[in-house]
């Protein structure tokens, strides 16, 4: 098994930072995809499970990891610099997993026709206006000074690691650069776009979704589950009761179990 570190081009010449991680040969190959404010390395005990006989690649998204900070920093920029990730490996099989924004931007690669095995998306829901309601209470602080800004991070962030064992809270915590700008860039569209013109957006982009689709959740929204099979015509819905956020890190083994089902059910 190897390892190799890698920059390619987006669209807008930024520099994006990817991890191979496998076999020389490219066959088989996930992509995953880290949340907000991490970077590939999050990926950690899922990499070490996965990688041997196939090939990992983990992308460092725009403002974030070893990549550069050169705005736009919304979901379908971060999409198209995914498909240049994909495109400098030569791959149109990929299956793309993503944990939180991770999610959205390969649930938007696969909106936009891009070619992908199948989509795995980790604990970030499509419907994002009542994310926006909940959001809004902070927007003062993260838009606020630094200290404001960090402390309203603190606020977002805090109850999504239960139920991580408190050393893996400080180890996904070490991989994290919350930036000003990066934030603010990636949760701009939901600032700044009406609840109704939001919610007829999600609509719209969850219905593009034609690529086998597995949403895990580490928690039960029923609501949530009904609008997305109303919508995503290939899906499969799971939730794992209390595990939170981070379902992918709480039962790495289950989730690496998980995925390679996938894999086959998408082949």
């Amino acid at each position: 098994m190897a390892t190799s570190m890698a920059t390619t081009t987006a669209a807008d010449g930024a520099t994006l930072a990817y991890d191979v991680i496998g076999d020389e040969a490219f066959s088989g190959v996930i992509v995953l995809v880290h949340g907000i404010t991490e970077c590939g390395a999050t990926w950690d005990p899922v990499i070490n499970r996965l990688a041997p006989g196939r090939n990992v690649v983990t992308v460092d998204l725009r403002g974030h990891g070893s990549s550069e900070r050169k705005p736009p920093y919304d979901v379908f920029t971060m999409a198209n610099d995914l498909r240049s990730v994909i495109e400098e490996l030569d791959v149109d099989d990929a299956l793309l997993v993503g944990h939180s924004l991770g999610g959205m931007v390969v649930t938007a690669y696969a909106a936009a026709g891009h070619p992908a095995r199948g989509i795995v998306n980790v604990d970030q829901p499509l419907d994002t206006t009542a994310f926006k309601a909940a959001l809004g209470t902070l927007e003062p602080m993260l838009r606020g000074t630094p200290e404001e800004f960090a402390s309203a991070i603190e606020m977002a962030f805090s109850l999504m690691y239960d139920p991580l064992p408190t050393a893996e809270q400080a180890r996904v915590r070490a991989t994290e650069s919350p930036e000003q700008d990066v934030v603010l860039g990636v949760w701009d569209l939901v600032f700044s776009t009406s609840t109704d013109d939001l919610a007829a957006l999600s609509d719209t982009f969850a219905k593009a979704i034609k690529t086998p689709y597995l949403s895990l959740h580490g928690s039960d929204n029923p609501e949530y589950e009904d609008w997305l099979r109303a919508r995503v015509p290939d899906l499969t819905y799971e939730v794992w009761p209390d595990h939170g956020h981070f379902p992918h890190l709480v039962d790495p083994d289950r989730f690496v179990a998980r995925v390679e089902a996938f894999e086959q059910e998408c082949t």
